[in-house]
């Protein structure tokens, strides 16, 4: 639970890898975000299909931040090592699917974090990438409207305390099931909100 970027999309091939990871160093150091470089060049003469066991470009974690994938397979599509790990090798067309879905969740890091993100991306998707979509719970990126993050961001902080306080109030009773006390933790938690 929490609020998340959720995105995909392609390198474009005729922009240098090299250039996007340089920019994005220059960005995290100044920010003191902790970063990660993978592979720097695509296989000689371009994407490869398929692709191989690589990962190229690198991640970013600002504090309280899950990281920020700018990772793609050797086919130039945006994945990371873990989805490759699990998704690489299925035959199964829908966890294919999930090869090239990322998501980030920066419900912790905080609005202003949030909207960094946001920016850095916009900015990176005019100069590198391709077919690059994002889903902003926070709907950020589809607005820019600060108002509406803020309101969105507090919205989901209500909820993980309400969640948190409840978990920490509210016992099992005896002989209760795992259904039964989740079914009267949610109705507790909606009659709070």
């Amino acid at each position: 639970m929490g609020l998340s970027i959720h995105y995909s999309g392609s390198f474009n091939p005729s922009a240098s890898m090299e250039e996007m990871i340089g920019e994005v160093v220059e960005i995290v150091k100044v920010y003191h975000w902790e970063h990660a470089i993978f592979e720097t060049r695509f296989p000689e003469g371009g994407f490869d299909e398929p692709y191989n066991e690589k990962i190229y470009g690198i991640i970013f974690s600002p504090p309280c931040c899950e990281p920020v994938f700018l990772t793609f397979l050797s086919n130039g599509r945006m994945s990371n090592d873990t989805h490759l790990r699990f998704f690489g090798n299925s035959s199964d067309e829908q966890e294919q699917k999930y090869l090239y879905m990322l998501s980030t969740k920066t419900q912790y890091t905080g609005i202003k974090t949030h909207m960094l993100i946001i920016h850095l991306l916009k900015y990176l998707t005019n100069k590198y990438l391709q077919e690059f979509r994002l889903t902003d719970e926070g709907n950020y990126w589809e607005t820019g409207d600060e108002k509406l993050l803020e309101a969105t961001f507090n919205r989901y902080n209500d909820l993980v305390n309400s969640v948190a306080d409840a978990l920490e109030t509210f016992p099992f009773k005896t002989g209760e099931t795992m259904e039964e006390y989740l079914s009267r933790l949610i109705s507790r938690v909606n009659k709070k909100r």
